[in-house]
């Protein structure tokens, strides 16, 4: 079958529409006898039927495989350049109490973002020395909090914080260890990087700036320097922009140890995942092992000891390892005219068939905000239709409501199918919303053919019970005159 003119090009017809392609899948994901999708053991209809749609579906063994294999593959790599490194898991993915529990035995730190991901943390019973405070504009509140509760290290992100940070400490009696977030002028997504002299955005200290500032820290006694941090930029495919910023702050980490001790460089996270058939990511041991080699010689050509290296995945954690279900409600065929073709009396079309399920930009931002490209497949059935250029669409009042921009499905795709959208884990329920008021779905873990509810999804009632409006209105009158 040839594509449709409409698809992107990157966007290839698939030999079999209910394939699974394992890069894009978490890895207890098949379909049974039946055609059925199940995850972990766990059907799809059974899920649907006791939880509803939309509905997050997170593969705990496959989160914690992820976890664990990251954790190994760092170890493994920097002993063999006789150092070692520290695994955070970036919280901001997805937070939950017992993903932070997942996470930490798996022997992953956890870095936190503002003071209620730091509340998730600690009620997962995390020790505070394992998480690192992130954050632009970190309040005093949430400062004073970190340092009480000893939070292992604080990432300074701006010179008005050395005081506030110092200051808590110093309330406290404690030594606060602080890292200093660094523009090193690199930023990078997937695969391509641009270096610079500065950058121009509301994270970190410039480059040039920085000894400057690490001498401002290193004059308070209630503060120690831990290194510098970094973080160029997200779903990284390739290892350049890790080097070349790896090379910029060895520069500095090199200059800084002439004032006092830099134990540790934090080169921060952005590793990519598959979210489509034709996405290649590194593998977390070949991603391991060009980090170390990069450290490695970074350090050799400066002439300083390895330091220990921290970095922050987070999306390479959970997010292959959540499937969003949805139900399918309308299916509309829309006639398009092909662009790009030259000016002529009868211009071509094709069709676009649009399918709309019950959720959309409220359970998944990614692919309205930033134009994300996702896969989907039928989760309920197998079909033996010709494969058909869909996009699957949000039930909200915006045109831009896209869940799956472009994805080839079977073509009897029908109302009341099951449809499955892999790879969710990052960013879907975390920056999910109330728009329209849609209550937030549920989050179920699943895990040996049983499964658990691990976010109460919201209901009407919860979203009523925040407006202060209704207990305050006079009841209605329904009387007829």
């Amino acid at each position: 079958m040839s594509s449709n003119p409409l698809a992107p090009s990157w966007l290839r017809v698939p030999a079999d529409a209910n394939a699974l392609p394992e890069n894009v899948w978490s890895m207890g994901a098949s379909r049974d006898s039946s055609g059925e999708l199940v995850i972990a053991g766990v059907r799809a209809s059974d899920l649907a039927a006791e939880f509803g749609t939309p509905l997050y579906v997170v593969d705990e063994a496959d989160a914690r495989t992820r976890a664990s294999r990251i954790r190994t593959s760092f170890d493994r790599e920097f002993a063999r350049v006789g150092s070692s490194a520290k695994v955070y898991y970036a919280g901001k993915a997805f937070l939950s109490t017992e993903v932070a529990r997942w996470v930490t035995e798996e022997g992953l730190n956890i870095d936190v973002a503002s003071g209620g991901e730091l509340a998730v943390a600690l009620a997962a019973g995390v020790d505070a020395a394992r998480l690192g405070l992130h954050g632009n504009n970190k309040s005093l509140a949430e400062i004073d909090r970190a340092v009480e509760v000893g939070v292992g290290a604080i990432v300074i992100d701006s010179v008005v914080e050395i005081e506030r940070v110092a200051q808590a400490a110093a309330r406290r009696g404690v030594v606060q260890r602080v890292r200093l977030r660094i523009n090193s002028g690199v930023h990078a997504s997937t695969h391509e990087y641009l270096a610079t002299a500065r950058e121009d955005q509301k994270f970190g200290i410039p480059l040039a700036d920085a000894p400057a500032v690490v001498a401002q820290i290193r004059t308070h006694p209630e503060l120690e320097f831990l290194g510098l941090h970094s973080h160029i930029g997200s779903q990284i495919f390739e290892s350049d922009g890790f080097a070349e910023a790896a090379h910029r702050l060895f520069d500095l980490h090199a200059r800084l140890l002439e004032g006092g001790p830099v134990p540790e460089l934090n080169l921060g996270g952005g590793f990519g995942i598959a979210y489509t058939s034709v996405d290649e990511p590194l593998d977390v041991e070949e991603i391991a092992k060009r980090f170390a080699d990069i450290v490695a010689e970074g350090a050799a050509s400066f002439g300083v000891p390895v330091p220990i290296v921290a970095i922050e995945p987070g999306r390479s954690v959970i997010g292959p390892s959540t499937t969003t279900l949805y139900r399918v409600g309308t299916i509309k065929d829309v006639e398009v005219t092909v662009p790009g073709q030259p000016e002529q009396a009868e211009q071509s079309s094709a069709v676009r068939k649009y399918v709309s399920v019950d959720g959309g930009m409220s359970d998944n931002i990614r692919p309205s905000l930033y134009g994300a490209d996702y896969s989907a497949r039928i989760a309920s059935r197998f079909s033996s239709a010709e494969p058909a250029l869909v996009r699957v669409a949000g039930k909200h009042c915006e045109s831009g409501d896209i869940v799956v921009h472009a994805e080839y499905l079977p073509a009897d795709v029908a109302p009341d199918d099951l449809l499955a959208v892999p790879a969710t884990g990052a960013y879907g329920w975390a920056m999910a919303s109330n728009y329209n008021y849609l209550a937030r779905p549920p989050v179920v873990a699943v895990r040996d053919g049983r499964a658990r509810v691990i976010v109460r999804g919201e209901t009407e009632s919860d979203l009523l019970s925040r407006d202060a409006g209704i207990a305050a209105a006079p009841a209605p009158n329904l009387e007829r005159e």
